[in-house]
């Protein structure tokens, strides 16, 4: 069964807690992501902010983006997956706290991310229908 480590796009870039969502929606677009971890000035993990977020809680309620700060969207402690941890246990993670991208730690070290795509190729057809079911309902 393939790990998060075989599964995982092989970079990840956060976006420190202190820097402005204009300058997160500026690094999203130079990357061509939807998502980026959040990481404080101690290097770890604060959260992940997403292109969503930043619509929802920014932008739709009016706030400036070149004041907001992206550790303010960080909506606690984070959902994340070892490195080593199987397809089954990411999968179940995603359905779980339903999300589509996880932060994969080696300690307090991010190292990568994973995503439904990468998950959806891991697994067999059958579970990853019963993944984007769980990710689809209430």
């Amino acid at each position: 069964m393939p790990v998060a480590g075989d599964t995982m796009t092989a970079s990840a870039e956060c976006i420190g807690a202190e820097d402005s969502i204009s300058d997160a929606v500026r690094k999203l677009t130079e990357l061509g992501v939807g998502a980026l971890p959040i990481c404080g000035t101690d290097d770890k993990l604060k959260g992940v902010l997403t292109d969503r977020d930043i619509i929802v809680k920014v932008l739709g309620k009016g706030r400036d983006p070149q004041q907001a700060k992206a550790g303010e969207l960080a909506p606690g402690e984070a959902v994340t997956i070892g490195a080593d941890d199987d397809a089954d246990e990411i999968f179940a993670t995603m359905a779980r706290h339903k999300v589509q991208r996880l932060p994969v730690i080696d300690g307090h070290r991010l190292v990568a991310m994973v995503a439904l795509a990468d998950v959806a190729r891991a697994l067999p057809a059958p579970q990853v229908g019963d993944l984007l079911e769980a990710l689809s309902t209430d």
